[in-house]
């Protein structure tokens, strides 16, 4: 790719990332019943890791479409398409690491490439983003380098197969444990280290914040799983977690009710799945439900989040460009209530199946308040795009009788990919209980 961007061929570059992430995502498939380690034990091919690349290498061949959608032709087009593919291999990094080291390469290698592409389009609101971006990346990483060290002194090795024996050492597990809080809750947007993710989103490319909303977030919590499975729960990780999960999908919907640029209200609304995805890792080690209702709402969050930003580029970044969109133009606006009807978890879609799980879970695992406080966010959320929804099949103020003002063409890239989201939305909830996991 770097050899067919260096010659400026973008279209052979897309190509060959294309071609490589659905090689990757088959040979997976024969992987997926897998539990070994590579390379001393730091990197994991387990059930997490296998289906994590099952979401991410496809999830990152939509994001490449929706990118060729919107910047085809311009300069430096391929490097956008090289750095997705950099940043994906970060994440895949993440989500296998089985050592403090490998984490924090994934990390590092995620953040420098994400970094460049918020700042692609360079202008004031895309330097503005990308320098928040890089100065929180850059102090959030440092904190989690500096207390791993302290589990690695507890331990004796590198290795989170090794944590285990820090049981009773509550000093030096607790101070790990923030450390890794921070790291990885600055790459999910969790609350409180959400502040770069609305500024970082609103000044990239479309395509770019969809990207990162998704690939990134949901590589760091597979990340936490790794990480947190081997750590005593004795220690009160679960409680610290669920109160996190509480506050994000609580501030994150409150956040986006008032949103008028629709960039920014999904940045907000990504901060409030978070929460919800965290659920999944307050039950690691409890409940059955804990690590399948991570990869099935993991799974649903690419799909549907990708959608949804997908009809953000077809049809604009404020809220009033939605106004009569669903009567101009019936095939978006009949997607974009899908997106949205699953990120609030309204049955049969597939993101209702990845909460039942993940509320399941929390239950399971004593936290009942917590899939309360979920169930009482998802009513909050359903407020939250009902706002979106209801312009999209009202006429435009101002002009009876028409509907939908000028909108961008949705080329065929972008149509593929919101027609694969949307079939993956629908089908997949469908047939959810036919997931393995």
């Amino acid at each position: 790719m770097v050899v067919a961007e260096m010659a400026h061929a973008a279209r052979l570059v897309l190509a060959i990332g294309l071609v490589a992430l659905l090689a990757a995502t088959g040979l997976t498939l024969g992987f997926l019943d897998a539990d070994t380690t590579v390379f001393g034990g730091t990197y994991r091919i387990d059930l997490i890791a296998g289906w994590a690349k099952l979401i991410l290498l496809p999830g990152t061949a939509l994001a490449l479409l929706m990118a060729r959608a919107e910047i085809a032709g311009r300069a430096r087009e391929g490097s956008v398409y090289a750095l997705i593919m950099l940043v994906t291999l970060g994440a895949l990094m993440l989500s296998g690491a089985g050592d403090m080291m490998v984490l924090v390469i994934g990390v590092v290698m995620t953040g420098i490439g994400s970094f460049a592409l918020v700042a692609w389009p360079r202008d004031d609101a895309a330097t503005e983003g990308a320098m928040k971006y890089l100065v929180f990346g850059a102090v959030t990483g440092s904190v989690m380098i500096y207390g791993l060290t302290f589990w690695f002194g507890g331990t004796g090795s590198t290795l989170f197969a090794a944590l285990g024996r820090l049981d009773g050492q509550t000093l030096v597990t607790v101070a790990g444990l923030v450390a890794l809080i921070v790291g990885l809750g600055y790459k999910a947007a969790l609350v409180p280290f959400h502040f770069w993710a609305p500024d970082a989103y609103d000044g990239a490319p479309v395509s770019v914040a969809a990207y990162l909303s998704v690939i990134t977030k949901v590589a760091a919590f597979f990340a936490f799983a790794q990480a947190l499975r081997d750590l005593p729960r004795e220690a009160g990780w679960p409680l610290a977690l669920a109160l996190i999960a509480a506050a994000t999908m609580t501030y994150g919907y409150l956040a986006a009710l008032a949103q008028t640029n629709l960039v920014r209200l999904l940045a907000y609304s990504s901060v409030a799945q978070s929460g919800y995805l965290l659920m999944g890792v307050v039950a690691l080690g409890v409940s059955g439900f804990a690590v399948p209702g991570l990869q099935i709402f993991g799974g649903a969050y690419v799909a549907m989040n990708l959608g949804a930003f997908a009809v953000v580029m077809a049809a604009g970044r404020a809220l009033g460009d939605l106004e009569g969109m669903g009567r101009a133009r019936p095939w978006l606006g009949a997607a974009m209530v899908v997106f949205l009807l699953s990120l609030t978890g309204i049955p049969p879609l597939f993101g209702f199946f990845g909460k039942l799980y993940l509320f399941t879970a929390a239950v399971e695992a004593g936290y009942l308040w917590l899939a309360v406080i979920g169930i009482l966010n998802s009513v909050l959320a359903l407020g939250v795009y009902l706002r979106l929804v209801v312009p999209m099949y009202r006429s435009p103020a101002g002009a009876p009788g028409q509907t939908g003002g000028p909108a961008a063409p949705a080329g065929l890239p972008l149509r593929a990919v919101l027609a694969l989201c949307a079939a993956a939305t629908v089908g997949l909830g469908v047939f959810a209980s036919l997931l393995p996991g």
